[in-house]
């Protein structure tokens, strides 16, 4: 079978709630899930997933609350990483995906080290933590909740595009085709005609309802599959002191400084792919 090289889209139903993936790649190749961060989606790791998708079956989700996916009806029980993590099972499984690496953006990395402590022990083989860590800066998480929960609207599609060049500026480098696709593919239209992120506001109660939820040292150190950390070298929520310690801690993380990025390197160059790639491959 050929590799899929563009994504597919797809839905189904997980712990009652209708989540929305993309898939690259052949089906018979090995599983490697993609998940991305707080207030983004699946479609993030385009760049990534194409590169990638001639040696494995690539599943990026969009979190419930997120992108295409459905927003919860109780946003205080289910917008937490325990629910994310059992949304991962109940995904995976319903793929038949029984073993799979993992690549994890900020939040889409705490989901996979809760997940592969709990819901998918034992299952995930290889796992990177893109510029997150179980200890996360306080003074970040408050500039992210300023923003995530009060998101913008804009009459044109132009002005979301430069809104998000400033908010993601630490993302790193990108092109101008990249930078209108992360508009295109985030943004939603209201009922007033101007177009806004596309995710529902209320997951930023994460951090209201669950404010430990991020205070993951006992799940890390309870993983022991082979880790890559990624770090921005300029990221404000991940310290150079948490990253220190994930290399003696836990699966003895191996760390990698990525130039030029702040929170959270895009994944998008092709210096940033190969240190994945090679990682994946090991």
């Amino acid at each position: 079978m050929e590799a899929r090289m563009t994504p597919a889209s797809h839905y189904l139903r997980c712990c009652e709630r209708e989540i929305h993936f993309v898939e690259w790649g052949d089906k018979d190749a090995p599983p490697l899930i993609m998940w991305h961060g707080l207030a983004r989606t699946g479609r993030d790791f385009d760049d990534l997933a194409a590169a990638l998708a001639d040696s494995y079956r690539i599943i990026c989700p969009d979190t419930i609350g997120r992108g295409l996916s459905q927003w919860s009806p109780d946003p205080d029980s289910e917008y937490c990483l325990a629910f994310y993590a059992r949304l991962a099972q109940t995904l995976v499984d319903q793929l038949g995906i029984t073993r799979m690496r993992w690549v994890g953006t900020s939040m889409g990395g705490a989901i996979g080290t809760v997940a592969g402590a709990t819901t998918l022990k034992g299952r995930i083989s290889h796992l990177v933590l893109n510029d997150n860590g179980p200890s996360l800066a306080s003074v970040a998480i408050e500039r992210i909740k300023s923003y995530a929960g009060n998101p913008p609207q804009f009459d044109t599609v132009t002005e979301l595009e430069a809104f998000l060049r400033t908010v993601y500026k630490p993302y790193g480098w990108q092109s101008d085709t990249q930078w209108r696709r992360m508009a295109e593919t985030s943004m939603r239209r209201m009922p007033n005609g101007k177009v806004t992120p596309h995710y529902d506001p209320a997951m930023v109660r994460q951090f209201i309802v669950h404010p430990n939820d991020y205070d993951l040292w006992d799940e890390y150190d309870a993983l022991d599959m082979p880790t890559l950390v990624l770090r921005g070298v300029d990221s404000d929520l991940l310290l150079q002191e948490t990253t220190e310690e994930m290399t003696r801690r836990g699966p003895k993380a191996q760390l990698a400084v990525i130039p030029g990025c702040g929170h959270a390197p895009a994944l998008n160059v092709p210096a940033q792919i190969e240190l994945v790639r090679a990682f994946l491959a090991r």
